[in-house]
């Protein structure tokens, strides 16, 4: 052994000179022929240092005890809404949004909810919501507070949440009031969709570049905190049981639904009407109809048309427009409204029926064949070039929702006795993705994509694929909005007259032309919706305007009898 840790050593001894080196029980060289010993050592590896110094670690420390369950803090179910809240509303401001949306505007319509509800800012406010923990996550609002109308002393005085608390506390919930809270029969009760709810009545109020669908895909790609939210509350909040079931989300928001919850929630707070939508706010129909021609690939022309629909129908109007909880029965859908206003324009230039609209491109083939004036719009050369767009896009999102890992990196059990059952298997999950990934020679995709408001982008350039945005539709543009085209079918011949209307489930694909259907999925892709939610819209503008129109011949008729 000492001669594997000395034969690298060749320097003879200082005494006799010879070169016969072993080692003492220090590690010190001596020579074996008169016995000399120097101060060189033996070189130790690093790695068997480390080693053999946690052995000895280990060794004094003893046995290692199984710590006990670390208790959290004792909390309650509107403290982790809170935090998630907090986290939507700074997401918001990375996406460019105004700064007070968190401190002057998400904060305040929390803070009314919660005195509505009567479970913070009221006479006898619960012991764990104090005002310290609420400032630690939202500062203290000024102007916002007299706009809303909201006092923090209420004179409320019923207390009967804090004595249904008392006996509330589960073994099975990390939260005080968890398993009561499933329990609870209010009809707005919090939920994670009531957060999105929350979000998009502040970017209304402050009148921001964002729809709800454009809210909705910022959550599908992550961008705001919704799916996995578990994982943005601390770790001194732990998750047992019915939490679980509040706030773990297996499914994504449904437009309808959070539309129809930001109404309810607008009027439960009894907010006053909001600012109005002009002429230059992007909500406007004439700014999104822009938009949507822009991202759609269909020439600018077209938007002279859809702001004429739009201000025949009084549809551009800024008190039909804004939003006001007390008078309203029912939001306006801004981002839907427009894209039906574009296909209805695109039905009554080219009617959409599988025969008109290809009989328009060979005209415009032929014009453009001779290079007389103007390049014509050819629906068959746009239909072509959308076409694969969109079934490239709709492959790719395909893919990303089969890659979409709806498990966060968080562990949630039901109880404590399978704790280490959870980890474990997260554990191995997560060691099978990684092993995954590396056969496929791919480094692990986060599924973020970069924030953007336009899902297609025609301005740069690109040689296989053609932008219309500048093509002409002269020859086209002959008819009147207020003289229907001979041709012109209409989406739905019959009106609701029931109180709940179902025609948003009536939509057929063969009952319907393919044209419309594509211009159809075209949108609703764009919008992440399902065709019936445009098609309904389609349906109500067409009805009203053509409705009108109806009304308008009939009163001319009894004018020229007299």
């Amino acid at each position: 052994m000492d001669d594997e840790d000395t034969r690298d050593y060749k320097e003879p001894c200082p005494q006799c000179s010879e070169v016969n080196w072993g080692l003492t029980e220090e590690s010190k060289f001596y020579c074996k022929s008169c016995h000399t010993v120097i101060e060189k050592t033996k070189e130790i590896d690093p790695i068997e240092t480390f080693s053999l110094n946690s052995k000895m670690q280990s060794i004094n420390r003893g046995l290692k005890r199984k710590r006990k369950d670390e208790k959290g803090w004792d909390w309650f179910v509107c403290e982790a809404f809170q935090f998630i809240l907090q986290k939507q509303a700074e997401a918001l401001q990375k996406l460019g949004v105004d700064a007070r949306i968190k401190d002057d505007v998400i904060c305040n319509l929390w803070r009314r909810y919660l005195q509505k509800n009567k479970v913070a800012y009221v006479k006898r406010k619960l012991g764990s919501l104090t005002d310290s923990e609420s400032n630690a996550s939202f500062s203290e609002p000024d102007s916002e507070l007299e706009a809303f109308g909201l006092e923090d002393n209420s004179t409320g005085g019923e207390t009967s949440a804090t004595d249904r608390l008392e006996s509330a506390t589960s073994v099975c919930s990390g939260s005080v009031d968890g398993r009561l809270f499933v329990k609870e029969k209010n009809p707005l009760k919090m939920s994670m969709p009531l957060t999105l709810a929350f979000c998009y009545l502040s970017l209304l109020w402050l009148r921001e570049s964002i729809t709800l669908s454009d809210l909705l895909r910022f959550v599908f790609n992550e961008h705001i905190p919704y799916m996995k939210a578990e994982q943005y509350i601390p770790d001194e909040i732990k998750m047992h049981g019915p939490d679980i079931h509040i706030f773990h989300v297996q499914c994504l928001p449904e437009y309808n639904i959070i539309t129809k919850k930001t109404f309810e929630l607008g009027t439960f707070l009894d907010l006053p009407r909001f600012p109005p939508i002009t002429e230059n706010c992007y909500l406007h129909p004439n700014v999104l109809c822009m938009k949507y021609l822009m991202e759609a690939n269909l020439p600018d022309e077209l938007h002279v048309w859809t702001s004429r629909v739009a201000k025949k129908l009084c549809l551009d109007d800024a008190t039909y427009l804004t939003f006001d909880p007390l008078q309203e029965k029912k939001m306006v859908q801004y981002d839907v409204q427009s894209v039906a206003l574009i296909i209805v324009v695109l039905k009554l230039l080219f009617v959409l029926d599988d025969h008109k609209e290809w009989a328009l491109a060979e005209c415009a083939f032929r014009s453009n064949t001779n290079k007389k004036g103007k390049t014509l719009f050819d629906y068959q050369e746009w239909y072509k070039t959308m076409k694969v767009t969109l079934d490239k896009s709709q492959r790719q999102l395909a893919e990303e929702n089969a890659r979409f890992i709806w498990k966060s990196n968080r562990v949630l059990y039901y109880s404590k006795n399978v704790k280490g059952v959870f980890s474990k298997r997260k554990r191995m999950a997560r060691n099978l993705h990684q092993q995954f990934s590396d056969l496929a020679e791919s480094a692990p995709d986060d599924g973020k994509q970069s924030p953007s408001s336009f899902l297609f982008n025609w301005e740069e350039e690109n040689i296989d694929m053609t932008c219309f945005h500048g093509h002409s539709l002269e020859g086209i543009m002959q008819h009147d909005v207020k003289t229907k085209n001979s041709d012109f079918w209409l989406s739905s011949l019959k009106k609701c007259r029931t109180k709940i209307c179902k025609h948003w489930t009536l939509y057929d694909e063969s009952n319907f032309p393919r044209s419309y259907h594509f211009v159809l999925s075209l949108f609703c892709f764009m919008l992440r919706l399902e065709l019936c939610v445009v098609h309904h819209e389609v349906c109500s503008i067409e009805y009203k305007l053509f409705n009108y129109k109806f009304k308008g011949l009939q009163k001319n008729k009894e004018r020229g009898a007299t």
